[in-house]
């Protein structure tokens, strides 16, 4: 059981990524010290309102210079450390190399930082941003599940290279995280495991998470006949970080925690924007027919292959969050809040219009 002090610096490695950047802001706000550790401090376009956020709490932030595949990288940002948040890692979808592009940054860069921590005498808690695609990888998973629920206790067993690799990233580095915790006592080990994260963004134009392209997709045309009902999890980025932070300073925490708000799939997400955005915007009001997708889905989306759409349109997705609730008291803001203040974001941002 870590207790962490608050005096020390805490290290966040992926900075200025999507959930990382509200989880930087949180510790800022409770007046901690940030080792950011990012793969350029010199870009002051992906730096900028951290620094901003830096300046208004009583936190403080010092930039590092890290790669997830350059080893000893991390050395310098976790000296001194009681707690790493490790939360960089690619989410992308659409890749050309899976091996290059998705599988190792993932679990090298797991490797990488957890091997450090070893090597680092002060460090007593590892917090590590998974997946629930560590859990599952299609929606039909859910279904083979013991009570067709995903729980902590469910692993990814289908992924592979070739289908659905981002899931069997996620997976890979995941096991690696508990292999290379299980042969030490030093520190102890704690995952996040979010569904879809969508929300507002601290800073939109250095967002390249995946969650983006699903907004922009229901709002800008591509689904104006109808959304795929693909069942999935959503969950808020505030959440999510709100999550990390009490799985980081909460003595009791252990183990996987499944970090999903909500149970829907696509035509639900839509159909909760219409009331506020359906007369400017061409959203999603009913769901495309699952042999119509098989059809055209592998036309128009290569992601969209016949087994995808077998295996996830229409077929509800289920995952157990109570563990979250019960042992770090997280509560989930409502869908249509977080649905609607992201797509404002875009809207905002002129993304849409």
């Amino acid at each position: 059981m870590a207790q962490i002090d608050k005096t020390k610096p805490v290290l966040v490695t992926g900075a200025t990524g999507y959930v990382a950047g509200w989880l930087v802001k949180k510790l800022l706000e409770e007046g901690l010290t940030v080792h950011a550790a990012v793969r350029d401090p010199e870009n002051k376009t992906k730096t900028a309102h951290l620094d901003k956020i830096a300046a208004q709490t009583s936190g403080s932030i010092q930039y590092f210079k890290s790669d997830l595949l350059a080893e000893g990288s991390y050395t310098e940002a976790m000296k001194d450390c009681e707690l790493v948040f490790h939360t960089a890692s690619p989410f992308v979808t659409d890749v050309k190399d899976p091996q290059k592009d998705l599988i190792d940054p993932a679990v090298k860069g797991t490797q990488n930082v957890l091997e450090t921590a070893n090597k680092t005498s002060s460090v007593r808690r590892v917090v590590v941003t998974s997946s629930c695609a560590a859990i599952y990888t299609d929606a039909i998973d859910c279904q083979k599940a013991p009570g067709g629920i995903l729980t902590e206790e469910v692993w990814n067993t289908t992924a592979s290279l070739k289908h659905q690799p981002y899931s069997y990233s996620k997976t890979l580095a995941e096991k690696k995280a508990w292999q290379i915790f299980e042969d030490q006592s030093q520190w102890d080990l704690v995952t996040i495991n979010p569904s879809l994260v969508m929300g507002p963004p601290l800073n939109l134009k250095a967002t390249t998470s995946e969650s983006f392209s699903i907004l922009k997709q229901l709002g800008d045309g591509t689904m104006k006949m109808g959304a795929p009902k693909i069942g999935l999890g959503l969950v808020d980025v505030r959440d999510v970080a709100e999550a990390h932070f009490k799985a980081g300073f909460t003595p009791t925490a252990k183990g996987r925690y499944i970090t999903s708000g909500h149970d829907t799939d696509f035509v639900e997400m839509g159909k909760v924007l219409l009331p506020k955005f359906g007369n400017k915007f061409p959203l999603p009001k009913k769901a495309l027919p699952k042999w119509l997708l098989m059809i055209i889905g592998p036309i128009t989306n290569k992601l969209f292959t016949r087994k995808f759409v077998r295996n996830n349109v229409n077929i509800p997705w289920k995952a157990d969050h109570s563990k979250i609730k019960k042992e770090l008291g997280v509560t989930f803001r409502p869908m249509k809040e977080t649905m609607e203040e992201s797509f404002q974001c875009l809207v905002d941002e002129k993304v849409l219009g």
